[in-house]
Formats: C-alpha cells, structure tokens, sequence
C-alpha cells in the first residue's frame, strides 16, 4: 500500500519537476496513562501520510498530506512552494546505495497487542508498588510500530518498519513522616520489558532516599546513573551536529584531528546497531544507515551530517537526516555508543557520590556544555559502600571537561534516549551541599 501510494504521487509530481522525493510514513499507536493508583486513560491511534519534496532550478518545495484524496494538491503546493524560495545548490536528494538489513528493531508481537495487555501491564506495576509499600504518582506503557517509504527520482526506494515498547512508573515513599520520590523508565524494540522489576527497582530507590545527610560543597567524584549520565550528555548531540557546527554554534567545530576527551573514551552514531531503539535500514533521505566514528581514543574524528549538511561541507552523509512526513530532513543522532577503555568498580571508590537523575539538564548551555543541575535520588559512597541518601545536592561542571577524565563504572550497558552508556565516574564535579 505504502509503495502504491509512493508510486503514485511521485508520478504525479514529475509532471512539474525532475527531481522528486516521496516520503510515506505510517504510525500505529497504543498508549495507557496512569494517574496516581487507577489508569486514567488509554487509547490507540494511527495515521498515515507523505511529506513530498521537489527541487526546481535549485529552489526547494515541500509540502505534506495526510488525506490520501489530496495526493495532487499537495504535489501542487510543493511546486508553487519552490517558486517561493531562494535558489541552494545545496538542496539534493539521496542516491541509490546498499541497504543493510539491521536485526533486532521488529516484534511481531506488537500486531497482536490490545488495550487489555496494557491494563495488565500498567495493573502488574500498580500491584508491585503497592506491595512494596510505595504510593504511584503516575506511570504508564506505551507500544507503537513505525513504517517508513521512500522513493525518489534517482532511484532510491527503501523500506524501515520497527515496533517499541515503553514503560515509566513514578512513587512516593514515606516512613516516620519523612517522604522521598523516584522515577524510572524502560524501552525495547521487543515486548520483553519487566514491569514488577522496573516496579521494584523505583520503589527500592524511593525507600531508599527517604531521610538523607548532608554533603560538603566541595569538587567530588560523582557517579552518573542512567537518567543522570543522559541528561547531562545532550548537550553533546548539538555539538557533533553538523549543523550546529557549520553554523558557528559547536565548541568542537574547528577541532577535527585533536584529542578532545580522555583517551579512555570512543564515541559512535551507530544506525545499524543491533536492538537499537533508533536503528533503521535507512535514514529519512534514503540515505544507507552506517555506524559514524565521532570520537576514537578521545580524538574527534568527525560529525553527523544529513544530505543538506554534507554537501554544504563538501562531504558525504553519515545517515542522519531525520523527519517525520509532516517535517524536512533535519540532522538528527540515532544511537548513540558511548565506549570506555578504563573500567572502576564502585567498590574502589574512596569518597564519592551516586546521582541517579539530574534536575534541569534542560538548562545547559548547548554550546559551551556547562551545567547546574538538582542531583535526584543521591547517594553517599564511602570506601566502597553506598552509605547513606544525600539530602539535597547540586551539580555543576562542564560535560566536555568531564569527559576528558570520565570512566566507566562496572555495569551493564543500557538505551535511554539516543545514548547507549554504562553508569559513568565524572570526576571532580561541583557538589553544592
């Protein structure tokens, strides 16, 4: 159907114009909410539409429908749009290449999911809380397949299709008056998440939080949870944004060759990873998905581009322009690898903390990478040992500084967001007691 659609509508638009490009996207969706102890609402959704792009005498049009009786209007508004926009040479459309097949983003179990499993689900998570003693705040389960259909004039024609599944639960704990909260989440490309562990584990946080010390303002070793350690990393998407870069708005625009952080960390934008929340065949150009070097033993090797991007820079692209039908190719990460030489185990840690989320990552400077943000959910470590929660704590530092003496903490590799890590040792962050 997706092909059909492709077909028809490119046929229609090289009535106008030579270069073409039809993007057809397809979404189906379950989503249930919870609300305190009682699921507030669920519901399923799905929509279907093409984003078409046109290149006349170097000018760009786009335009999108998402009514598939306006196939020929949309072509018509993405030919008028072109007349009104100034002449790039930078504006071209992918080449055929080859197209890897990426295992590990589909599960058949997602075509016969219902709303009941999502109850169950959501009902399993409630159930655990409240046998742990805990009170839920809100949480939810979330399930949805992705398909994707690209045809341009040159050739391209390639196919993406992933499913995901989420889950996210928050508590309160209490205990002789005193209150904590904590908060997790869990994704896959399959149906194998657990929702009584992540249950537990959020619960076993919030208990363990309630009460706390506190903490010495003073530079620390800090260990970066999962949330915690992709909160703080973002800012270092919008620097190997190509974009950003050509823009004058990345601190490593002009540092390509030279050893940017330890020699202890390698960095990769891998689109062909195996079970990787954001891998595909290709990206939205067309362009074959590949896994990009960015940082090797701490030397910057390079940034992602989308088709745009890379010919603005007289290079190729790396497989990131990312849309959706409704949007232009923009750059975008897919996964993001984060891999580390040195390993410490948490128990050769003299004096430190443990900060499982971070408050107002938000906030960072995007360019500079520097960061004040609340640590959630932290722990003393004292000669090895988690000793006690931290009462209230702020964090500030610099993420590219931190990265030039970061390490891995002895732990299993997780997906939040783009960033594929382990939990991380930054040393020498600001605690403010």
């Amino acid at each position: 159907m997706m092909e059909s659609i492709a077909e028809q509508a490119l046929k229609e638009a090289q009535k106008y114009a030579d270069i073409v490009e039809i993007f057809v996207e397809k979404e189906e969706s379950l989503q249930l909410d919870l609300q305190l102890d009682h699921i507030d609402f669920a519901k399923e959704d799905s929509t279907l539409g093409l984003g078409i792009r046109v290149i006349i005498d170097s000018k760009m049009g786009f335009s999108y429908t998402s009514d598939l009786e306006e196939i020929e209007i949309a072509v018509k508004r993405a030919v008028s749009n072109s007349k009104a926009n100034e002449k790039d040479e930078n504006f071209v459309l992918a080449e055929p290449g080859n197209y890897s097949n990426i295992k590990g983003t589909y599960d058949s179990k997602f075509n016969s999911m219902e709303v009941e499993d999502a109850i169950n689900f959501a009902q399993s998570m409630l159930d655990t809380v409240m046998e742990e003693k805990c009170e839920s705040t809100s949480g939810g389960f979330s399930t949805g397949l992705a398909e994707s259909f690209i045809l341009n004039s040159n050739g391209v024609e390639s196919k993406n299709i992933s499913t995901g599944f989420g889950g996210y639960i928050a508590v309160n704990a209490e205990k002789d008056g005193e209150k904590s909260t904590a908060y997790d989440s869990i994704s896959s490309c399959f149906m194998d998440i657990d929702p009584e562990k992540l249950a537990k584990h959020v619960c076993q946080i919030a208990k363990n939080s309630i009460g706390g010390e506190s903490v010495e303002t003073k530079d620390m070793d800090v260990v970066l949870d999962y949330h915690a350690a992709a909160g703080l990393l973002g800012t270092f998407i919008s620097a190997i944004n190509a974009d950003n870069v050509q823009r004058g708005r990345s601190i490593l625009a002009d540092k390509v060759g030279e050893e940017v952080f330890s020699p202890n960390v390698s960095i990769f934008d891998d689109g062909t990873l195996e079970n990787g929340l954001l891998s595909s065949r290709c990206d939205g150009e067309g362009t074959p998905s590949e896994k990009t070097t960015l940082v090797e033993n701490g030397i910057l090797k390079g940034f992602i581009y989308d088709l745009y991007t890379a010919h603005k820079g007289k290079t190729s692209s790396t497989g990131n322009g990312s849309r959706s039908f409704a949007e232009t190719p923009s750059v975008g990460p897919s996964n993001l690898v984060l891999e580390f030489t040195k390993q410490r185990d948490l128990s050769e840690l003299k004096d430190a903390i443990l900060v499982t989320d971070v408050l107002g990552a938000h906030t960072a400077n995007p360019i500079s990478g520097d960061f004040s943000v609340e640590a959630n959910n932290a722990f003393i470590i004292q000669d090895g040992e988690i000793k006690a929660p931290v009462k209230k704590a702020m964090l500030s530092g610099n993420i590219f500084d931190s990265l030039k003496s970061s390490e891995k903490i002895k732990s299993p590799v997780r997906q939040y967001g783009s960033f594929v890590i382990p939990k991380i040792l930054a040393h020498d962050l600001r605690v403010v007691g």
